[in-house]
């Protein structure tokens, strides 16, 4: 046993001077006891005993070999920075769910309004005619397309486009005779008219659209050019 009484700079009848892992270690026993006091390991998220026998801290991933050894851990200064972090991450997280659902409410009604808005009625009534020019003998077709529950028909009005039998995915192989015209207006929806791949006059009168508002009627007119399709085939 080392004669600690005895040593230089101790006073007769004190013990003599304790070295400095004595005093960590009667620190650390302090800390310990302390902890015990005020420590629920049963209650501790981070504590968990593995298959060997020994503690683990899953907050700082470390080995323990008692729960005293743990206890004197959870009072350093890794384990206290680690809760540091962990707690402003939890109220970074709790103050992004708080916003989040603050604007829930106002989603939801943002949502329910443009699913709203977007309800698809169902395809409108048509009529289609044929006839033929009385001057040029061109043929000519005559679309009518009926919107009869559509709200504002002074703000919404119908839509239409040609398309190449490439540009469809409904019929394959696509046939180059043939192109679509589309007409759409919402909430109803949209109607493809196939009709012969051929120049379309665009001359004046040859092409005319018109909305009726009141009756809530689209009309399209076109002509095809005459001859135009079997002089190219030559």
């Amino acid at each position: 046993m080392a004669d600690r009484q005895n040593r230089v700079g101790s006073k007769f009848g004190g013990g003599g001077v304790s070295s400095t892992q004595q005093s960590e270690r009667e620190r650390k026993e302090r800390l310990r006891e302390l902890a015990l006091e005020t420590i629920d390991l049963a209650k501790d998220p981070y504590l968990m005993r593995n298959h060997l026998g020994t503690y683990e801290c899953k907050l700082c991933l470390t080995l323990h070999t008692n729960e005293a050894n743990y206890l004197s851990h959870t009072q350093g200064k890794k384990h206290q920075a680690g809760l540091a972090r962990r707690a402003a991450m939890e109220a970074k997280l709790a103050r992004q769910k708080g916003e989040t659902d603050v604007m829930m409410p106002l989603k939801s009604a943002l949502q329910s309004t443009r699913s709203a808005t977007k309800v698809k009625i169902g395809r409108p009534g048509y009529e289609v005619s044929k006839s033929r020019d009385p001057q040029s003998n061109e043929r000519c077709l005559t679309f009518e397309l009926h919107y009869p529950e559509l709200d504002d028909p002074k703000s919404r009005q119908p839509r239409h486009r040609f398309m190449s039998a490439y540009e469809q995915r409904v019929e394959t192989p696509p046939d180059r005779n043939y192109q679509y015209l589309l007409v759409a207006c919402d909430p109803y929806e949209t109607v493809a008219f196939k009709i012969p791949n051929e120049p379309i006059n665009r001359g004046e009168g040859k092409f005319v659209t018109n909305w009726d508002t009141t009756g809530k009627v689209f009309t399209l007119t076109l002509h095809f050019v005459e001859g135009q399709s079997a002089s190219q085939e030559q």
